[in-house]
C-alpha cells in the first residue's frame, strides 16, 4: 500500500501549524515563547503551559503495556478524533466512499456525514459475521476506509479473525478494527499484526475497561506513514495535560483494570444466564464484550418500564439486524441483581 497515493491530495502538500514547543527541543528555564501566563493557575497545580503535543511520555507508558513503539502510536480526543481524522485525511469528499458494515458503531456514519464521504452499507450476516462476498462487491477504486468493530457494538460478538484476515490482506485501501471492547475477549487483539499489514488501523480506548470515559482518550495504532499524516492534520493540542496526567497515573494501576475486567467478564456470563430465564426474553447473544443484546417480547415497554425505575439502558429494537433487542450493560453485581429483579416484575 502506497500511504502517498491513499491520502488526499491537499493533505500531501499540507504544511502542519507549527507550534512553540515543535520549534525548541530541550530543557530550559524561562519560557517565554507561547504567550502562556507567566504566573501559573488559579488552581493547586498549574495549567498554564502548552502540553506535549504529542503525549510522548504517555505514549511512552502506553507502548509498555501495549507493545507498541511510540511511532506507530496515536492518541485522540476519544477514538471519535481518529475516525474523523481518517475521514479527513484519506476521503475525498463528494468522491471517495468508505464501508461500514450494520449493526455498528454509529459514528462511522456519523463522521461520514459530516464530511460528505459516501457510506457503503454492507449488513452483517444473521450470524453477525462479515458478509465477504457483500464487501468484494461493494469496493472500487474510490472505496478508502472499511470499519470493522470487533467485538462489535451493539451485539457484542468478536468477529472470526480469519475474515477479518481475509479483508486485509485483499483491499488497497486501510482497514479500520475497532478494539473498544477488546479486554473483555477472548480473541487476542491486531495490534500484533501491525508489521504484517501496512493497511492495518486499529482503535482502542480508555472508555471502557480502563474507568476514563470522562477523559475522553482514545488510541490509534498502525504503520508509522498513517500515523505521520494523522499527527500533521490533527489539531497541535489535542490532548490536554490534565488528561496526560490523569492517564499516565492510571497507567500504574493496571493490576484494578485487569481485576475489574475479571469480574466483569463473570457477571456478564452469570447476567446472560438469569437473563435467559426471564419469561420475557427470547434471545440473549453471546458477548465478547462488557455489554449484552437481549430480544425481548417488547423492547420498548420494557425500556420505559426500566426508565421508570431509573434503570437506563439501551433500546436497540430498531436497529438493523437487532430487532425488539435492548442492549444492557454489565453493571456491579449490586446493579445486576437491581436490573434482574425489576425486570421479574409484571
Amino acid at each position: 500500500m502506497d500511504i502517498n497515493k491513499l491520502q488526499r491530495e491537499n493533505i500531501k502538500n499540507l504544511r502542519p501549524y507549527s507550534t512553540a514547543r515543535d520549534e525548541y527541543k530541550g530543557q530550559a528555564s524561562i519560557f517565554l515563547d507561547a504567550n502562556e501566563n507567566s504566573y501559573g493557575s488559579p488552581l493547586e497545580e498549574n495549567y498554564n503551559r502548552y502540553p506535549d503535543p504529542l503525549q510522548l511520555d504517555l505514549k511512552d507508558a502506553i507502548s509498555k503495556i501495549k507493545g507498541v513503539p511510540i511511532e506507530n502510536t496515536f492518541l485522540g480526543n476519544g477514538s471519535d478524533e481518529a475516525i474523523d481524522l481518517l475521514f479527513r485525511a484519506f476521503c475525498e469528499p463528494g468522491k471517495d466512499n468508505v464501508i461500514i458494515l450494520p449493526p455498528t458503531y454509529g459514528m462511522y456514519e456519523v463522521s461520514a456525514n459530516i464530511n460528505n464521504v459516501e457510506i457503503r452499507k454492507v449488513n452483517l450476516l444473521p450470524s453477525f459475521q462479515l458478509d465477504l462476498e457483500g464487501i468484494a462487491e461493494a469496493i472500487d477504486e474510490n472505496t478508502k476506509l472499511i470499519f470493522i468493530c470487533s467485538p462489535n457494538n451493539p451485539t457484542g460478538n468478536s468477529i472470526i479473525r480469519t475474515d477479518i484476515e481475509t479483508v486485509l490482506a485483499n483491499f488497497n485501501g486501510l482497514v479500520v478494527i475497532d478494539e473498544a471492547y477488546i479486554n473483555y475477549a477472548k480473541q487476542r487483539t491486531f495490534i500484533k499484526e501491525l508489521t504484517e499489514y501496512p493497511n492495518l488501523v486499529v482503535l482502542q480506548t480508555f472508555s471502557k475497561a480502563w474507568g476514563l470515559a470522562a477523559l475522553r482518550l482514545g488510541m490509534a495504532f498502525a504503520a508509522r506513514p498513517v500515523i505521520d499524516v494523522l499527527n500533521k492534520v490533527k489539531p497541535p493540542y489535542n490532548i490536554n495535560q490534565a488528561t496526560q496526567d490523569i492517564a499516565l497515573k492510571a497507567l500504574q494501576n493496571i493490576e484494578q483494570v485487569n481485576e475489574w475486567i475479571k469480574i466483569t467478564v463473570a457477571e456478564r456470563e452469570n447476567l446472560s444466564k438469569e437473563l435467559a430465564t426471564l419469561p420475557i426474553v427470547k434471545k440473549v447473544y453471546p458477548s465478547d464484550a462488557n455489554f449484552i443484546l437481549v430480544e425481548v417480547e417488547n423492547a420498548l415497554s420494557t425500556y420505559n418500564s426500566l426508565v421508570d425505575e431509573g434503570i437506563i439502558i439501551r433500546d436497540r429494537s430498531k436497529v438493523t439486524l437487532c430487532e425488539g433487542c435492548l442492549r444492557i450493560t454489565v453493571g456491579t453485581p449490586e446493579e445486576n441483581v437491581t436490573l434482574l429483579d425489576a425486570l421479574k416484575r409484571p
